[in-house]
């Protein structure tokens, strides 16, 4: 694909999401939104969801690696894109910052976030960096322990840092004595389902790549790869950066959201087995398949809560969630979609094409498809007689 067609892509995903921006948050002109606030708020919670869904299963699906930490990640992603957001307000209004919060444009909102999230991603990547490098050279159940172990330790040490608010959560930080600048609510959808499209892109280009393949390799058989000659460590490594700095894009995010408040609990094991569950519905190793499982798995709560289930029965809503899970992992155990992708393949019917029936005649062909390949031992000289 030329740079030019791509450039044309971009800028068409781009307006649609900005159209898609206005018209689901305020509308257009006469027309009200098509969804109440409610439902917007789980829209983004979709996209925050696919951001964390597709960036685990580049190390869980791609890599092969059982990796428990995602919500620690999250975690540092969120509370350093908050802090750094509420001393880019400072340095842009200075003491005003307090007001400016609440007042900022769509521009200004869209620097300070966007600087925000950087910080965040690096913060995070690293953090997966100084996890990753000694927990990687183990397999298996051990490096879901020491993963496991690793972010419960991000959570704990987050709950001892006062400047951050400790166990009661972020909500705002002291810049300076007499000026408070809170944690704004600057994620919204454009932004939320720009970054899910690049953590798709980037997660389909790397499965693509020879890196992908690498780590293909790797899941497959780690000792053959590395009889093959590849660094099985670097790549599971670079890996492990990849998804936990989309992590932490995922956590900023999350934390700029309306009504999100950054503490500690939201950023259990719990969360990183919640995240695990959507890569599993929909298929370990199908960038698809962690769409539809994020997708699936944040609405299918909320439309449980909306059936009044609690109000008549209390916690059954998350008994019949669980059972859902239970009967699918019977039935479909490699998830939804296994490890395909959907595409054009599936909607377009076979094509009929000439294929020659010898390789030294090419004037000798036949029409065939897919239901009807050609038998070309005799060809090869591996036929019977």
């Amino acid at each position: 694909m030329g740079f030019a067609k791509k450039g044309i892509y971009v800028i068409v995903v781009v307006a649609v999401i900005l159209f898609l921006n206005y018209w689901l948050s305020t509308g257009i002109g006469p027309y009200e939104p098509p969804i109440g606030p409610y439902y917007f708020r789980i829209v983004m919670l979709i996209g925050i969801n696919v951001i964390l869904a597709v960036s685990l299963n580049l190390i869980n699906g791609l890599a092969g690696q059982f990796s428990l930490g995602h919500a620690g990640f999250m975690a540092v992603g969120g509370y350093v894109a908050a802090y750094v957001t509420c001393y880019l307000f400072y340095g842009l209004y200075g003491d005003d910052a307090p007001r400016a919060v609440l007042s900022a444009g769509f521009a200004a909102s869209s620097i300070v976030l966007l600087g925000g999230l950087f910080a965040g991603a690096v913060a995070a990547a690293v953090a997966g960096l100084v996890v990753g490098i000694p927990s990687l050279r183990l397999k298996g159940d051990y490096l879901a322990i020491v993963t496991l172990g690793f972010g419960e330790i991000i959570r704990v040490v987050i709950q001892n840092i006062d400047v951050v608010g400790g166990n009661t959560g972020f909500r705002d930080l002291t810049v300076k004595p007499g000026v408070v600048v809170p944690v704004a609510p600057l994620a919204n959808f454009f932004w939320i389902f720009v970054m899910a499209v690049v953590t798709v892109v980037v997660v389909r280009n790397i499965s693509t790549s020879t890196f992908g393949r690498a780590l293909t390799a790797i899941r497959e058989d780690e000792i053959a790869a590395e009889a093959m000659g590849i660094n099985t460590t670097y790549y599971k490594v670079l890996a492990f950066v990849i998804g936990s700095g989309f992590a932490g894009i995922a956590g900023g995010l999350s934390g700029h959201l309306f009504g999100n408040l950054l503490t500690p609990s939201t950023f259990t094991f719990v969360r990183s087995i919640e995240v695990i569950i959507m890569i599993v519905l929909g298929g370990i190793g199908s960038i698809t398949g962690a769409v539809i499982g994020a997708t699936g798995l944040t609405i299918l709560p909320e439309f449980l809560r909306k059936l009044g289930l609690d109000e008549a029965y209390p916690g059954l809503r998350m008994v019949i969630y669980s059972l859902t899970l239970i009967l699918l992992m019977i039935f479909r155990p490699q998830g939804l979609l296994g490890r395909r992708e959907f595409g054009w393949d599936w909607i377009r019917k076979p094509s009929k094409t000439k294929i020659p029936v010898s390789l030294t005649d090419s004037k000798d062909a036949i029409e065939h498809t897919a239901a009807r390949p050609v038998d070309r031992r005799s060809t090869l000289g591996g036929g019977d007689e």
